[in-house]
């Protein structure tokens, strides 16, 4: 029953990622069966090399029996297809590496890899050529009870295209995603450029331009330069199979775009600078606890997710953080939701009943349009890429995710326009003038 449990969170991890050189390290570890590398879409002309070192097995003291090599091997499941017979053999507590419809690579027992056990050599190298395309992953398998084992490895995963044979690193249907990158950041640059362009130009209506407007220009600013580091990382990874510091550079644009992004929301959600010039303390709460913690989490699943499966924990970790990046999604409706409730108790108690109605109209356009963009975002766009992966079409998905970006920033950027004809400000101007 556990290694059931072992192979249904395995499976449920499987999803898109990063096509890379990837590098597992595998300490002390006695899991029956361990995913050495994320998911990788293979063509006809698919290839994996395999560099292994650092071989050790230990045998704990209240074992009788001695262990043997051939036990102990990898083997290359398609994912499409593995589970039902994974399953089988895991119910039966046979051995994996027995199983005939999964494609055995090489155990213990080989020549080559007991002369790095027995430390006759430093590593060995083995090249596998995936005729058949699909949806692969590299598994390596524990037949032995009790039995910690600990190795290094190197995987290499590529598709061979052109009459050349160039090495392609981007899986089938991400050959795609440098492009669609490229073109996104030309869409958010003209998109930066003619937002500032229209403050400059409001500057000169006195009160039209508030702190938000700026705020809004620094966030698309930083998204703008999040889509030329994913273009430029993708267009290095898919020669070179690494990012070669391209990541970082993403890191640091989406922890200051991920920063002004929900704090943008929630402060347009309450209507900070363009209504009131103040922060409530249920606003400043959300702001200082739950924003910083979404940064982290959405940081810290592009991360998880560059780094091999064969971590202990790894599918639990990638579990709780997008359960996390979920939960905090929803937390900032909250201040959504209490202006909302605010503007309908004040239509009703008090004599600005008209204004009032107004303002509650356009709070639950806003309301409901982060909702969409929610639900869009974390749950269609994964759909997408489940349903997708390992097809030519495995771009879409990310294609749609940014396109939604994109929908949601035009549409924020046109109702909060600094001028004197939105109703958002214009309700502003309006209590003002009355006040006075």
């Amino acid at each position: 029953m556990n290694k059931l449990l072992l192979l249904g969170l395995v499976l449920a991890a499987l999803g898109s990622a990063y096509a890379r050189i990837e590098y597992a390290h595998v300490f002390y570890d006695d899991r029956p069966l361990i995913e050495i590398t994320q998911p990788f879409g293979f063509g006809s002309r698919g290839h994996i090399d395999i560099v292994l070192r650092d071989i050790s097995i230990w045998r704990r003291h209240d074992s009788e029996d001695d262990y043997k090599l051939g036990n102990f091997g990898f083997f290359l499941a398609n994912i499409n297809s593995a589970s039902s017979s994974v399953t089988q053999e895991m119910l039966s507590q046979a051995c994996l590496l027995e199983e005939r419809d999964l494609l055995k690579l090489f155990t213990f027992a080989d020549p080559k890899v007991e002369a790095v056990i027995d430390g006759k050599a430093p590593n060995v190298t083995f090249h596998v050529e995936v005729k058949d395309g699909g949806l692969f992953s590299v598994f390596f398998a524990n037949c032995e009870q009790r039995t910690p084992v600990s190795f290094a490895m190197k995987v290499s995963a590529y598709n061979l295209v052109g009459p050349q044979g160039r090495k392609d690193y981007l899986s089938i249907g991400e050959g795609e995603l440098d492009v669609m990158y490229w073109v996104m950041f030309g869409l958010f640059a003209t998109i930066t450029a003619a937002w500032a362009t229209t403050l400059v130009r409001a500057r000169r209506t006195a009160g039209s331009v508030h702190s938000i407007h700026w705020l809004m220009l620094g966030l698309v600013a930083f998204k703008t330069l999040t889509l030329l580091a994913q273009a430029c990382m993708y267009l290095v990874i898919q020669r070179a199979g690494s990012p070669h510091g391209w990541n970082w550079v993403y890191y640091i644009a989406t922890f200051f775009r991920g920063m002004l992004f929900f704090s943008v929301i929630v402060l347009i959600g309450t209507g900070w600078s363009y209504m009131k010039p103040f922060i409530d303390d249920n606003t400043r709460k959300v702001l200082m606890v739950v924003i910083p913690l979404q940064v982290f989490a959405e940081i810290a699943i592009v991360i998880t997710g560059e780094e091999s499966p064969s971590i202990r924990d790894w599918v639990t970790w990638v579990n709780i953080l997008h359960f996390v990046d979920i939960l905090c999604c929803c937390a900032i409706l909250f201040p959504i939701v209490w202006s909302i409730k605010h503007l309908r108790d004040a239509s009703e108690t008090d004599g600005k009943a008209a204004r009032a109605l107004e303002k509650l109209q356009l709070f639950r356009q806003f309301y409901i349009l982060v909702v969409v963009f929610i639900y869009f975002t974390r749950i269609v766009v994964f759909l997408l890429r489940e349903n997708l992966a390992n097809s030519l079409y495995a771009w879409v998905a990310d294609a749609a995710y940014e396109l939604a970006y994109l929908a949601f920033y035009v549409w924020v950027g046109v109702r909060f326009a600094p001028n004197a004809n939105n109703p958002y400000t214009k309700l502003r101007q309006e209590e003002i003038e009355m006040r006075v």
